[in-house]
């Protein structure tokens, strides 16, 4: 469990359970007691209040009233919430459109400039449409959690990223291309790269990549992706 998943944890098992020990909550989230204390250490400093008794019957306790004073989300974390608003207005299933637009804009204003500057530029290489009607979706599969965090990497840093693809007919190749841009058509999502070694624009299907890597040292330029011409794949296969 890396860090943030593991300050998120204690938080909810400290508001779950009232008052625990250091060593309760060792045990719950896997870590050493050392870890714990170093945690609830890093969570004070970002505004949460935590109360400690010692003797017997004590132990740790989470104001009810506290709240952090930092904002705690990554950029691909605000990014995930951010298309997945979008996606759902595309598909014209987002009925509290208004609140999720007002939510949004909160953590934006949270967040440090810094991380609004990559977040718009990582925003830039997104574009939403509408699938074909005729597109077989039976073969659709899951997307790999870990698509995102090497996807932030290669669009806001101009890396080439690698990863294994299984194309319609389940043929399996490994890829390296240069990511520029981002196109879903709920259900599916394609990562549109241009591809150096055919010399032009391919989709991949989101679901069908695997152990993408952004690979450090490479470089390439952002291209204009004509989505003018044809912003719906569609294949039969």
């Amino acid at each position: 469990m890396n860090i943030r998943l593991r300050h998120d944890a204690i938080v909810r098992s400290l508001r779950r359970n009232g008052t625990t020990t250091v060593d309760h909550l060792a045990d719950e989230v896997g870590a050493s007691r050392r870890t714990v204390l170093r945690d609830i250490s890093a969570l004070r400093d970002e505004g949460f209040v935590i109360h400690s008794d010692v003797g017997r019957g004590g132990g740790l306790q989470l104001d009810p009233q506290s709240v952090q004073t930092t904002a705690r989300l990554s950029v691909p974390e605000v990014f995930a919430l951010l298309i997945s608003v979008a996606a759902m207005r595309a598909a014209g299933n987002l009925p509290f459109s208004g609140l999720a637009d007002a939510g949004l804009a909160k953590i934006e204003k949270a967040l440090p400039s810094d991380k609004v500057k990559d977040l718009r530029a990582f925003l830039e290489c997104l574009y939403i449409g509408q699938l074909s009607p005729l597109q077989d979706l039976s073969d659709m599969g899951k997307m790999d959690p870990e698509l995102l965090p090497a996807f932030e990497i290669a669009f806001l840093q101009r890396q080439y990223i690698r990863f294994d693809y299984s194309d319609a007919k389940g043929r399996k190749t490994r890829r390296e291309v240069e990511p520029q841009a981002m196109l879903i058509l709920p259900p599916l999502w394609y990562l549109v790269a241009w591809d150096p070694t055919r010399k032009d624009f391919r989709h991949f299907r989101m679901d069908r990549i695997n152990n993408s890597e952004a690979i450090a040292g490479t470089a390439f330029r952002r291209r204009h992706v004509p989505f003018e011409d044809d912003v719906c794949p569609f294949s039969e296969l």
